[in-house]
């Protein structure tokens, strides 16, 4: 496979999805007018995977549900329209998480074991 080849698989096209929405949340946040305390605070912390606790199909579904893009717009859109810059802020630094996540090669889980995404396993060698 040659570099071009490579940008044109849909696993590296989310990858740099990912990376493009944490850049954007980022500066979105800038703009802000809330702690950076928070965005500190939240940005890693991972508390979906919690759920593995009770197995592999428990964690998927908890992670899965907290790591797709609806979540944290529903809470922006709360935030614009409750005009609380508090819950904006919160949505971005949500959406920047799961862009950060995408950007590293952690994808959506697969019931079978947390190594496995829709981007592919998790570990495997390019």
């Amino acid at each position: 496979m040659n570099s071009f080849d490579r940008w044109t698989q849909p696993e590296a096209l989310q990858r740099l999805e990912g990376l493009f929405v944490l850049v954007v949340a980022l500066w979105l946040y800038a703009g802000l007018e809330v702690s950076w305390g928070w965005w500190l605070a939240l940005l890693l912390p991972d508390l979906s995977m919690l759920g593995y606790l009770w197995g592999a199909r428990v964690g998927a579904i908890a992670y899965n549900l907290f790591h797709t893009y609806a979540l944290p717009l529903l809470m922006l859109g709360a935030g614009f329209w409750l005009r609380d810059s508090l819950w904006v802020g919160l949505g971005v630094i949500w959406a920047a998480h799961i862009g950060l996540d995408r950007a590293l090669g952690y994808g959506l889980k697969r019931a079978s074991g947390f190594r496995d995404t829709h981007l592919g396993r998790l570990g495997r060698t390019p």
